[in-house]
């Protein structure tokens, strides 16, 4: 009797922002997959960028998952998570001062904080991580990082010598800022900053020019932060103002690097590194990655360029898998893409396609594994 080779296929997609988790993604792809071929043998490798997801990606990948709680951007405590592996963790700055919690939804551009997410490195520190991998999207504050430096211990003081509130406009009026109370697990500990952004701290290309009026900045706003993380810079580390990537999560990327001495990496190659994902496409057939829209921003920098770059220097192939894909065919084949299956061109009616995603999915799952 003659035994069907087995083929292996990796599956890393990012979320499909709205719809689906990265592993739901993944999961509706296999099970097209195998109905198919069902002697193919399916990895699910959930990934993401930096972003919200980067966590539970990690979570997917075996990683221990630790809950704890901590402010979000405007005070309200809520329910957090990072990932752990050893001594390594991964931190995600949208789960905890992010967008996504701020009570109702409610923007607030100069008084939103980091604070949250040092309470959260904090836990990390002291729980013997050493190697710890921040991931800066989804941003809600343009502070600096400087909530995040209090919450480590450090201070941001006025003339007077006393404590400046949280949030960016606040820091207009610091006068000095005392690291001695630096949390000690610091200077033993490597920081990594993932993120698909290369913005300076200041200017027509910084923090809150370019990011701070989707946080709910007028005009007006933008004129008082700018000066704020101007004279942030000037107290914390001039030098890193222009650093790119500094500008990142509202200028967190500033702070890390002048305070916590990280280094900035593209979020999808932290990703892929920390997830061993050479290895994982050893003697793989095919790569499936994607994200809910394959479009010109998704060539600088984000999840399923990287994946496919990886794969190429593999000698993998890979395909694309979008809610909607906005690429030509020779955009896809620079890419690194064979090509792109789309939810859209089985369903083009945008709520149907969003409600039956796991379908869709399921069926381009079959359609993949036609062709293996």
């Amino acid at each position: 009797m003659t035994r069907t080779p087995t083929r292996r296929v990796i599956l890393a997609p990012d979320k499909f922002k709205g719809s689906l988790t990265a592993a739901e993604v993944a999961a509706a792809l296999a099970t097209g997959i195998t109905r198919v071929a069902p002697h193919s043998d399916v990895r699910r490798v959930p990934i993401a960028d930096g972003g919200d997801g980067t966590v539970e990606a990690f979570v997917a990948a075996g990683w221990r998952k630790v809950e704890l709680t901590a402010p979000g951007p405007t005070g309200v405590d809520g329910v957090t998570s990072y990932a752990v592996l050893g001594t390594k963790a991964v931190v995600e700055l949208a789960s905890v001062v992010g967008a996504q919690r701020l009570p109702e939804g409610a923007l607030d551009a100069l008084g939103a904080s980091t604070f949250g997410l040092g309470v959260v490195l904090a836990h990390a520190l002291e729980h013997g991580c050493t190697d710890i991998v921040l991931g800066l999207g989804g941003s809600s504050s343009t502070d600096g990082g400087a909530g995040m430096v209090r919450a480590l211990g450090g201070r941001v003081l006025d003339m007077e010598g006393r404590d400046l509130p949280g949030g960016g406009a606040a820091l207009v009026d610091a006068a000095a800022v005392d690291l001695t109370g630096l949390h000690p697990a610091i200077a033993a500990a490597r920081f990594t900053l993932a993120c698909d952004v290369d913005n300076p701290l200041l200017g027509l290309s910084g923090a809150t020019a370019i990011y701070a009026p989707q946080k709910g900045a007028t005009s007006t706003d933008l004129e008082l932060l700018e000066r704020a993380l101007t004279n942030w810079a000037r107290l914390v580390g001039p030098e890193y103002a222009d650093a790119p990537g500094a500008g990142a999560a509202g200028g967190t990327g500033f702070g890390a690097m002048a305070v916590l001495g990280a280094r900035m990496r593209s979020g999808i190659e932290a990703i892929l590194e920390l997830l061993d994902f050479p290895t994982l496409l050893a003697g793989a057939e095919l790569v499936v990655t994607g994200e809910g829209s394959l479009d010109a921003q998704s060539l600088h920098g984000k999840a399923p360029v990287g994946v496919s770059k990886a794969a190429r220097s593999a000698g993998v192939a890979a395909v694309a898998v979008a809610g909607r894909c906005l690429l030509g065919p020779n955009e896809l084949r620079d890419a690194g893409f064979r090509t792109c299956h789309s939810l859209a061109d089985l369903e083009p009616d945008l709520a149907r396609s969003i409600a039956e995603a796991p379908a869709l999915l399921e069926r381009i799952g079959e359609r993949i594994a036609d062709k293996l």
